[in-house]
């Protein structure tokens, strides 16, 4: 059972580190659909292996002196999607009080992902037809990094798509500084959540299983830049739209299971 849980933290966090979606946005679906943990622990589990791919990705880049984050954008955007973190944290807490069945949290979780994911895939697929924005305003980065904070926070993804669709259009990144910068945020984002949680209570889970997650997160995210370096944009986007599609077929089938 643990071995699960290694395979499923490694495999996302290669793809995530190399499409710049943190792996969450994978090993939340995935370990919902086998059903192995409680909502709220997936949830945890989930942000602790991103924290750590996105921190051993970041830092490295940082180490090396080739990162591709635009401080000046993605420091505001990072700040916004730490409050943000927060945030999403307790719309968790709300939305998961007004169900009885746990499981129906898992399925609002399922549906707002899917469809999420159905506006990035839709998106990725036109962008070459649709003209990209400039943006340079601090303060409307500090605001497009709470609303990503919250999303990502509150779905227990880390990131996710919706991270490199924003910045393509808004900011005019390519996928790769798209993928740098949204690695940042989500490190963040992330951080933040995981001091929260820390204050309103952990909650149950096998240490081992963190362990290994956490262990899986890092060695993913050593694989996945590794990758990055070797693909261009192009493969990058071959990738990330498999991704999405596999992400998609998910959410349906968890929703389905939810609420069936």
């Amino acid at each position: 059972m643990e071995l699960i849980f290694l395979i499923v933290s490694f495999l996302s966090s290669i793809v995530g580190a190399i499409c710049g979606i943190g792996g969450g946005v994978v090993i939340k679906p995935v370990l919902d659909m086998l059903q192995l943990g409680a909502v709220s622990t997936i949830n945890f589990l989930s942000g602790c292996t991103v924290l750590s791919m996105s921190l051993y990705s970041v830092g490295k880049s940082m180490i090396a002196w080739d990162s591709k984050v635009a401080l000046s954008t993605g420091t505001p955007l990072a700040i916004g999607a730490a409050i943000g973190g927060v945030a999403g944290k307790e719309l968790f807490g709300i939305i998961k009080g007004l169900f009885a069945n746990g499981e129906m949290v898992g399925g609002v979780q399922a549906v707002a992902l899917g469809l999420i994911t159905v506006g990035t895939l839709l998106y990725t697929v036109n962008k070459a037809k649709i003209s990209t924005r400039q943006i340079t305003s601090k303060l409307f980065c500090v605001v497009v990094g709470l609303m990503l904070g919250i999303m990502s926070s509150f779905l227990g993804i880390g990131g996710g798509p919706i991270n490199l669709v924003v910045l393509g259009y808004l900011f005019s990144m390519d996928s790769k500084t798209a993928a740098a910068n949204s690695l940042y945020i989500i490190l963040f984002s992330q951080l933040a959540s995981l001091i929260a949680t820390l204050i309103s209570g952990v909650p149950e889970f096998r240490p081992l299983v963190l362990i290994l997650m956490v262990a899986g997160g890092i060695g993913g995210g050593i694989v996945g830049r590794a990758l990055n370096k070797k693909m261009d944009n192009r493969a990058v986007d071959k990738l990330f739209i498999a991704l999405m599609v596999v992400i998609i077929g998910i959410c349906i089938y968890n929703a389905f299971r939810a609420f069936a």
